[in-house]
């Protein structure tokens, strides 16, 4: 089954422009689990423009589920997840400054700088995921550096999506089944929303898990948290118990659709 995890960002960044504590990040999370999501993400980035570095320390403790935490593995990241101990650590090349995360890892030019990180957080049981672009020959440096995971960056496939290029789901397929092929397990994430996640996993039916943020806390605003939730739970469990076997079928090509 497809895991749905959620990303609060967008609740701190939200709490963050008056500071304060309201919308309540805690409270959140609690809710969050309880309408059914089975995991939370969240992304402390250096500036802790949205989710602070406090906020991961407070989280933590209320976490039922599973927690997955996103971000550039600088030493001072680093000395974070070691402690907090999350049941996932995501690897992303963000910059400083960067708006949000707009690419993945180069994995053959960070071979060696991605090995030791995950090195170090798998010593401490931590299950790792490397951000990746759509690219066949990254999952291949990705699986040598001993990550269990890739998170496909979804964001290209949204923008073709929602230009009905349909032809934006291949390098996708394609990059999913060489994971497959390297014993990895596949994550997704950027940009997914309740109007194009079904067809990703439709099309990828080798997904672990996806992480949706903006999209579904905007799309909250007008149906409520709990109802998008199930939104979200309902597409995901729709194409799971799909009669079709799509679980099991093999893509014979990849520009069948």
């Amino acid at each position: 089954m497809v895991k749905l995890s959620v990303n609060l960002n967008k609740i701190a960044t939200l709490r963050n422009a008056r500071g304060g504590a309201t919308p309540n990040l805690l409270q959140v999370a609690i809710d969050v689990q309880k309408f059914g999501s089975h995991g939370i993400t969240i992304h402390p980035r250096p500036d802790e423009r949205h989710i602070t570095y406090q906020d991961v320390h407070d989280i933590r403790s209320v976490i039922k589920t599973e927690l997955n935490i996103e971000g550039n593995p600088t030493d001072k990241f680093m000395e974070l997840v070691l402690k907090i101990k999350p049941d996932q650590v995501t690897l992303v090349p963000d910059k400083y400054n960067a708006l949000t995360s707009s690419s993945g890892w180069n994995t053959i030019n960070h071979y060696h700088f991605l090995t030791r990180k995950i090195k170090k957080l798998k010593n401490f049981g931590i299950r790792t995921s490397i951000f990746l672009d759509p690219n066949p020959e990254l999952v291949i440096y990705a699986a040598k550096t001993g990550s269990d995971r890739i998170e496909l960056h979804t964001g290209n496939f949204s923008i073709g999506y929602a230009k009905k290029e349909w032809s934006s789901i291949n390098p996708y397929i394609q990059t999913a089944k060489e994971a497959v092929k390297n014993g990895m397990l596949i994550n997704a994430g950027h940009d997914l929303n309740l109007d194009n996640i079904s067809f990703l996993i439709e099309k990828i039916p080798y997904l672990s898990e996806v992480s949706v943020g903006h999209a579904l806390i905007s799309e909250s605003l007008y149906m409520g948290l709990e109802n998008t939730i199930q939104s979200y739970l309902k597409r995901i469990h729709r194409i799971d118990m799909n009669e079709s076997g799509i679980k099991n079928k093999v893509i014979k090509n990849d520009t069948t659709f």
